[in-house]
């Protein structure tokens, strides 16, 4: 892979990053929004078909796209985890936090949605539990992923 540094982050692992958060989407995040979604809890499902602007690709593609996006962010500071703790304790919280906030004050709004989606509880929750998931998948799938040359 190409070795370029960006600032002592190689293009190979922003490539990783995103593969990592790519397939934590599919895997820990969507599994995760299925276990919320059966119990009850997710406003809803995990592995929706429904064809987003401007490509018409299905939504969870499209979110699994972003979670590489945000997979390429996370191993930017992944590095510095242990500095505030139990890595996987941050990792989780990177991804509950961050992503949930970029897409309940951004996304849901540009969406024509109401701020925060209308802060409903259920939607919180599973914003933040997803998206921790997502964090835990990520960090783990980089973990795995990186060990190769």
């Amino acid at each position: 892979m190409v070795q370029k540094s960006i600032h002592n982050i190689t293009v190979s692992r922003l490539i990783i990053g995103f593969i990592a958060g790519f397939f934590a989407t599919l895997i820990f995040h969507q599994l995760t929004l299925e276990l919320l979604w059966r119990v009850g809890l997710a406003p809803f499902g995990p592995f929706s078909l429904a064809a987003t602007q401007p490509f018409g690709v299905p939504a969870f593609i499209s979110l699994a796209f972003w979670g590489g996006v945000w997979g390429s962010s996370f191993v930017c500071i992944e590095n510095r985890f242990r500095n505030f703790g139990n890595y996987w304790v941050v990792a989780f919280l990177f991804g509950a936090i961050f992503p949930s906030l970029v897409a309940l004050l951004v996304v849901l709004p540009l969406k024509g949605k109401p701020l925060g989606g209308g802060w409903s509880p259920a939607l919180l929750v599973t914003a933040f539990l997803i998206n921790g998931a997502w964090g835990i998948g990520t960090g783990l799938i980089f973990k795995l992923l990186k060990r190769f040359p």
